[in-house]
């Protein structure tokens, strides 16, 4: 195999690799992230489904406190107006006996004055709470409440202290200084107990490592279940949980859950059987974290590297089966089968691309001498030869840059881009030499020599288009050959 023939093969060897690499690559890849997007989306579908099982959970124990909760009302509002006939009788609450009143009504008793702070209570942790403080929206209602006289009541809520689901009622003393609430634990009673949401949440926790916590706030960010100071949200937590709460839409941040990076998802949630003014509508807040889909991820990641590395080596190995196998006819379709040169396709198309491109460069057109005679007394073996030597010679006079042609029979052409005239008659005259000097004794004639005749022109100044140049490089080569063979001319019209 001819190093022409070696270098083109490893050209299209290492072109076919590289194609074969970037369609393999892109394959992988485009897998890879498909496999990724199936992990988020399989992600996201079960955090939906997570969130409306807590959603359905808590709204199965509201509607069960809706059906069973009208007789825990009017037990309140019978108890609160037994407490108002008490006012009237003894509006002086120091005298009362508060925990008395506990055991008795099966109520907690707040009381709750005209600047909305609780001056008196069966749960002395409360006496002293401000809801102007913590819990501006309720302090409006309680003035609304306070200005009608009437028994309300609201659904789900907690005590601030501790986090208790309770049910609470308000009713304003006649003289409206005052309002009478009442809270009733809701988590003692059987209710409770068989619809207990909590429950659903802890088996959430404990089959989904992804999930960090789960709350369920009321309007004022407290999370049912744990006192007012154990679930405090941060600055850009509340302003999610508020846009929630107003705009009735999901929102989700990233932020950080006991220093480790965390997706914050609050899902709206408003009660088609809770009616109270402050407690119909709930946020839930679900902390995740991305562990398992990094888990996920990191394995699919593992998976591509494997199958990328064995598709690159499938892939090169085939890249050089196939290269070996069709990069023989490849050349020859440009190369002379003989001598390994440029073929005429080759040399009409180097010829067009440098012509448009107005290269300059010198066109040698060479002649081998007594050719005929060769093939006529030693035979076309010997002429074979004599031409493998002759295109040898061409090759190692030729520059880097210069393209070596073998037209046909015993043409030969040498493009040297970039060529003066001096840079040429040195070339022409070196070709001249080294075929004199350097053919084999097997394929010399006894009385004629095989020698070159070479005419030469150049690019531009001889023509502008291939024809003209062959042409007159043509007449150059004859004239050469007219005056005695065995040497070189330039054309000059």
């Amino acid at each position: 195999m001819s190093k022409m023939e070696s270098r083109f093969r490893l050209k299209l060897t290492l072109t076919m690799i590289f194609f074969a690499m970037v369609i393999s690559v892109t394959l992988a890849i485009t897998d890879h992230i498909r496999l990724k997007h199936q992990a988020e989306e399989n992600k996201n579908n079960l955090m939906l489904q997570n969130e409306e099982l807590v959603l359905l959970s808590f709204e199965t124990i509201e509607k069960a406190y809706f059906i069973f909760g009208e007789h825990i009302a009017a037990n309140m509002k019978e108890a609160s107006l037994a407490l108002i006939k008490l006012y009237e009788e003894h509006p002086s609450f120091d005298q009362w006996n508060f925990q008395e009143l506990k055991n008795m009504l099966a109520y907690d008793i707040y009381i709750i004055n005209s600047d909305n702070i609780i001056t008196h209570s069966s749960m002395e942790l409360d006496i002293g709470l401000d809801f102007k403080d913590c819990c501006t929206g309720l302090a409006k209602t309680l003035e609304e409440r306070r200005s009608t006289g009437q028994f309300y009541h609201d659904g789900i809520d907690i005590e601030q202290k501790t986090g208790i689901l309770k049910k609470y009622s308000y009713i304003a003393t006649p003289d409206q200084k005052y309002i009478i609430q009442l809270g009733y634990d809701l988590q003692r009673g059987d209710i409770f107990q068989q619809f207990n949401f909590f429950g659903t949440i802890d088996e959430l926790l404990d089959k989904n490592a992804s999930i960090n916590e789960i709350n369920i706030l009321n309007t004022a960010g407290n999370a049912l279940g744990d006192s007012a100071n154990a679930t405090r949200l941060s600055g850009k937590q509340y302003e999610a949980f508020r846009h929630t709460l107003n705009a009735q839409e999901t929102t989700e941040l990233e932020d950080t859950w006991n220093g480790e990076k965390a997706i914050f998802r609050y899902i709206p949630y408003s009660s088609r059987y809770d009616i109270g003014t402050m407690t119909q509508n709930k946020v839930l807040q679900i902390i995740y974290n991305d562990r398992d889909l990094q888990h996920i991820l990191d394995e699919n990641k593992q998976t591509f590297i494997i199958q990328l590395s064995i598709i690159l080596i499938i892939t090169i190995i085939l890249s050089f089966i196939i290269a070996r196998a069709v990069s023989r006819p490849m050349h020859l379709a440009f190369h002379d089968s003989l001598t390994g040169l440029k073929n005429r396709a080759a040399f009409d198309e180097t010829m067009l691309r440098m012509l448009n491109a107005r290269n300059q460069f010198a066109l040698l057109m060479i002649d081998l001498d007594n050719f005929k005679l060769v093939n006529d007394y030693l035979g076309h073996d010997k002429g074979d030869r004599l031409l493998k030597c002759v295109a040898d010679c061409i090759q190692g006079v030729a520059r880097k840059e210069d393209i070596s042609v073998r037209l046909g029979g015993d043409e030969f052409i040498m493009i040297m881009r970039d060529a003066g005239k001096e840079e040429a008659i040195r070339a022409a005259e070196r070709i001249i030499d080294a075929i004199t000097t350097s053919l084999p004794s097997d394929v010399l004639l006894s009385k004629q020599r095989a020698t070159v005749s070479i005419g030469i022109s150049f690019s531009p100044e001889h023509g502008v288009d291939a024809e003209t140049l062959i042409k007159n490089a043509d007449k150059a080569l004859y004239l050469s050959k007219e005056q005695g063979k065995n040497q070189y001319q330039v054309y000059d019209g």
